[in-house]
């Protein structure tokens, strides 16, 4: 489940209230293998979820990065192009080095039958920090760059390509068993945005990592595609693709090839309400993706309010399912 690791458990509470910040949590390859294994010791899931942020990356390129609670991730803003190249891509690569030391911890604590999925943001998804400062913005300013600054944006984006895939290929090369790329921002964009914005640098991205030589599976997960989901599935190659709450199953199965594992798409607000609804719905999402490869998972991530027996409860359902 998407944020598995922390927010709604009161022992990752715990941990959390003994760092200093936000980043140093990231930062701290103890506390963050605590945080990353918790889950799997109270739910015995399948997968551990590497704990990290997807703005680390926008950190180790030497942008300031911080976190005010109340408020969330506040980013030095990008002006110019010689924003992008304040580190070299290498050195952005090696600051994030406590990353790495936290997968191997992790891989190491985990039993073999656990996989360990690492990840990182998506070019524009981070790329949209770095333009507009923080999230839970109405995105215009990132996108008003598509038309008025493309050749800046063209240029952020590659930079962040490379920077991601040597981040990435290094997560695997600690011992992650698969990949994830977070789009969280892919809603809203017309066609041809959505087509340079978000499908262009997600196959970049991927076909970057298998020249590095990473063969492991990558999941995207294209947030709010809506009905371009399978132009996305169709044009980035993709292992599996994450699935938002909002989309059909009906869609997803006409729209995705069942070559392509497909992992979601319970609404985190089912989660909290829970009862017959959330079983209905959990069997509902089950059925639909009966014989085809699928990981189920939330639409989108855990909610602190989450009460802790509706998560055992969908455990359980799924299992019994399998």
């Amino acid at each position: 489940m998407m944020r598995q690791a922390g927010r709604h458990l009161p022992e990752y509470l715990e941990l959390r209230s003994q760092a200093k910040n936000f980043l140093d949590f990231c930062y701290s390859p103890s506390m963050a293998t605590e945080a990353t294994l918790q889950p799997i010791r109270r739910y015995d899931m399948d997968a551990a979820i590497l704990f990290a942020d997807i703005l680390l990356v926008l950190d180790a390129m030497g942008l300031d990065v911080r976190f005010e609670k109340g408020v969330g991730p506040i980013v030095e803003t990008v002006e110019t192009e010689a924003d992008l190249t304040r580190t070299s891509a290498e050195t952005s690569v090696q600051r994030l080095s406590p990353v790495y030391e936290t997968v191997e911890r992790v891989r190491a604590g985990l039993a073999d039958d656990k996989a360990l999925i690492g990840f990182c943001g998506a070019p524009w998804t981070v790329a949209l920090y770095a333009i507009e400062g923080r999230g839970g913005t109405d995105k215009s300013s990132a996108r008003g760059w598509a038309y008025s600054k493309p050749d800046l944006l063209e240029k952020l984006l590659a930079r962040l390509v490379e920077i991601s895939a040597h981040y990435l290929a290094a997560q695997v090369k600690a011992g992650a068993d698969a990949l994830m790329i977070f789009e969280s921002w892919a809603e809203g964009l017309p066609s041809d945005l959505f087509q340079t914005l978000v499908v262009e640098p997600n196959a970049a991205l991927v076909n970057r990592l298998r020249e590095l030589g990473v063969t492991v599976p990558i999941i995207g997960f294209p947030r709010g595609a809506g009905t371009m989901i399978g132009s996305y599935a169709g044009q980035v190659p993709i292992n599996g693709i994450g699935l938002d709450t909002a989309i059909d199953p009906a869609h997803v199965v006409k729209a995705v090839p069942e070559t392509i594992a497909v992992q979601g798409h319970l609404d985190p607000v089912l989660l909290i309400a829970g009862g017959e609804a959330m079983d209905r719905r959990v069997r509902e999402i089950l059925g639909a993706y009966k014989g085809r490869p699928h990981i189920f998972n939330l639409g989108h991530g855990v909610r602190p309010e989450t009460p802790i027996p509706h998560v055992e409860r969908v455990v359980q359902l799924v299992r019994e399912h399998s």
